[in-house]
């Protein structure tokens, strides 16, 4: 991500809060991106994958709380086993089982578990299969310092792309031509 433009954006729009968007893989980063860029808050993207106990830990880092201390292997299997759930609930167990097979990656990503073991998470078709699978990881095994930093695809940051003249007077309110059709891809 590219900080400073986030910054730039900032130094522009004071009317209305800013939020920052990038490269927010745990706590410190969003603390760091505020810190380097004045922004109001953030929104996270790619680093909750896997991770959904990252707005606890951002909660936590806005407050000043301690911190809790991050999942084990069991803990992680429970959520897992949640997200499931909810999925069959939602799109029926089918659909649901084929869902939760790419978040599977994302929560094991960093502990150990074999490659049989992996690739019938990622072909699991009932919450029955998913129990079994589950059943096979060894809940005490801490959580790993591999399972932390960037996650998702990486490479070189997209540019931020802003409508012609969106900053040239900011107390004009009018949507600048072309704005209204443009997207982010997201």
């Amino acid at each position: 991500a590219d900080w400073e433009q986030i910054a730039a954006l900032k130094a522009h729009v004071t009317s209305i809060p800013v939020l920052g968007n990038g490269d927010i893989f745990d706590a410190r980063d969003a603390l760091a991106m505020m810190a380097a860029t004045g922004c109001d808050g953030v929104v996270i993207g790619r680093g909750c994958l896997g991770r959904p106990w990252l707005f606890a830990e951002l909660s936590a880092a806005f407050t000043g709380a301690a911190p809790a201390a991050p999942p084990n292997l069991g803990e992680v299997a429970q959520i897992i086993r949640r997200h499931g759930e909810l999925l069959a609930a939602h799109f029926g167990e089918d659909k649901g089982m084929r869902d939760i097979r790419k978040h599977v990656a994302w929560y094991m990503h960093g502990f150990p578990a074999g490659a049989d073991l992996r690739r019938s998470m990622a072909m699991v078709k009932t919450i029955s299969e998913l129990d079994d699978l589950l059943d096979q990881l060894d809940p005490d095994v801490p959580f790993p310092d591999a399972a932390n930093g960037p996650r998702g695809r990486q490479g070189s940051p997209s540019s931020v792309t802003l409508p012609e003249g969106w900053l040239a007077d900011p107390d004009d309110c009018s949507v600048p031509v072309g704005a209204d059709v443009m997207h982010s891809g997201g």
